[in-house]
């Protein structure tokens, strides 16, 4: 059975309620793979130059490979045993915030315009025969685009680690903010409008990265509180 945390202090006070242990080696592979495949793309999108779009979508695969990396040192500082301190107990918790708020959501928001881009791309069509027909792919070109919708479940449905640090209108205050600011750099890049494609993801990327340097501070502050009113036992 799992041994249950805490909830009163030796105190008599209420305990932070912080957010559940996590194995770190889940983590640690997905930090591979956030770095190493948007930063691929990006590479490629680099080397092909073209269309004017793929500026913004080079910008948010970098991001997120770079902030995929940052992830990984919050993560390896994870520690529980002799020695550990209030930061060390935090990390996969931080490392976990890092990811979902300035890796998974610039990926998101990269996908939808990045796929429209290429379909409709001269450098991926333009030394095609003339004798083929293109065909238009219409409402397939969504289908990048529910990858959100599951996302929104992870964080609403007290998955993600921003449930732990906020209040729950604040938390769908802030997930309903990033899916309509995807939607609306979606709607932009689509319509050419690229200063308002660049305009909401500057919003969305600084609102991101707010959230996480608060997010990260409120956990140290939780852990703090938590061994104050509730001090780990000693080892035996």
């Amino acid at each position: 059975m799992t041994k249950e945390r805490p909830t009163i202090g030796t105190d008599g006070l209420p305990l932070p309620v912080l957010p559940p242990d996590r194995d770190e080696r889940v983590y640690a592979k997905l930090v591979r793979v956030a770095v190493y495949t948007p930063g691929f793309l990006a590479l490629l999108l680099l080397k092909a130059g073209e269309p004017a779009g793929f500026g913004i979508t080079v910008e948010l695969m970098m991001l997120a490979s770079a902030a995929a990396v940052v992830a990984g040192l919050f993560i390896g500082t994870q520690s529980s045993d002799r020695g550990a301190d209030h930061s060390s107990k935090v990390g996969v918790w931080s490392g976990a915030l890092v990811l979902e708020l300035l890796s998974i959501v610039p990926i998101l928001c990269a996908v939808p315009s990045l796929f429209h881009q290429l379909a409709h791309s001269a450098l991926v069509h333009g030394k095609a025969a003339s004798s083929v027909v293109e065909v238009p792919l219409g409402a397939s070109e969504l289908l990048p685009a529910v990858a959100i919708l599951p996302f929104m479940i992870y964080q609403l449905a007290g998955f993600g680690t921003l449930h732990y640090i906020v209040s729950k209108p604040v938390n769908w205050a802030i997930n309903l903010a990033i899916f309509g600011l995807i939607v609306v750099s979606y709607v932009a890049s689509r319509m050419g409008q690229f200063h308002v494609e660049s305009l909401s993801v500057g919003i969305l990327v600084t609102a991101m990265a707010v959230t996480v340097v608060y997010g990260v501070l409120e956990l140290r502050r939780m852990q703090t509180a938590y061994d104050a009113h509730c001090p780990p036992k000693a080892p035996k």
